[in-house]
């Protein structure tokens, strides 16, 4: 299949502060791509940038298939950004607007807009036409926006921290309902921003982590959860899986605890066959990306 979104070298310099530094992102038609990091590492500045409402310094993002963004056609950018539905990490609709007028609104800028499914979405939701969106809580705004950009059947999804401000029940529901929008067209796509990286555990395909500004990893989801694991070993023990040559210079990147030292392994099943005396869980997520981000290096 082709690809939903594709952005190749992004560069863009805010002063010393920050600066993305050639961002490459794929999310393939079909497939989920998770995208993590910590605060401030360049997660929401990507998004903007792959959704033109940033300019770049350089570098080049494509929308199926066509170029996009700012300096891109602005009769083809329109006709993307119909395909396109977005949920930002803070409700961006104007607080004295009600629901039912956020619906109207919406109606008005996407022909594919279906008020049935949007009435429907509200419902299992909980949310009142009438309400005004000043008065709506965050996970309330979250789920304000979630139903609006499933309501007009986009082609790519773009959720910049979906779930926050959501209970677990409320996470688990909201995946249901992206499930079932991949579903319904195995073209469908989603770049998927979260700090819940156990969300990203159940529903992606690939997991992309970004930090200060350039991309750190960029790795099957499987490879992760299922093959990747965390060895736990007393200080011998690594030092004995070190010196092994079972593994090249700085391929191992470690934790120190004062229980002992956690170790990132890239195949468990190949690790415990090697040390079967050793103990080595699968790794979350979350496991792996703190290893990568934070781990010594050996």
């Amino acid at each position: 299949m082709a690809d939903s979104l594709r952005a190749v070298g992004l560069n863009k310099r805010y002063g010393d502060d920050f600066s993305l530094r050639d961002v490459s992102l794929v999310v393939p038609q079909g497939s989920v791509v998770g995208f993590v990091g910590a605060n401030g590492a360049g997660k929401t500045t990507t998004i903007r940038a792959v959704l033109g409402l940033m300019r770049v310094d350089s570098g080049a993002v494509e929308v199926f298939g066509e170029a996009f963004g700012p300096q891109a056609d602005a009769a083809v950018c329109n006709r993307v950004k119909e395909r396109i539905g977005v949920v930002f990490d803070t409700c961006p609709y104007a607080g004295d607007l009600s629901v039912a007028t956020v619906g109207a609104v919406m109606a008005a800028a996407y022909p594919s807009w279906r008020p049935d499914a949007f009435k429907t979405h509200l419902q299992r939701f909980g949310i009142g036409a009438r309400k005004k969106v000043k008065s709506l809580s965050r996970g309330m705004g979250m789920k304000l926006q979630i139903a609006c950009a499933l309501s007009h059947d986009p082609d790519l999804l773009v959720l910049d921290e979906a779930t926050a401000g959501l209970d677990p029940i409320a996470r688990d529901e909201v995946l249901d309902m992206l499930r079932a929008y991949l579903a319904a067209d195995e073209r469908r796509s989603i770049l998927m921003s979260s700090h819940i990286t156990s969300d990203l555990d159940k529903i992606a395909d690939r997991v992309v982590c970004i930090d200060e500004g350039r991309i750190v990893f960029d790795e099957d989801k499987d490879a992760i959860c299922d093959v990747a694991g965390i060895a736990r070993c007393r200080a011998a023990e690594f030092d004995r899986v070190a010196r092994s040559g079972a593994y090249a210079d700085r391929e191992l990147r470690c934790a120190r605890h004062a229980y002992g030292i956690d170790v990132l392994v890239p195949d468990r099943f190949d690790f415990a066959r090697q040390f079967p005396d050793i103990a080595c869980d699968k790794a979350t997520i979350d496991d792996y990306m703190q290893l990568v981000l934070k781990g010594e290096i050996r």
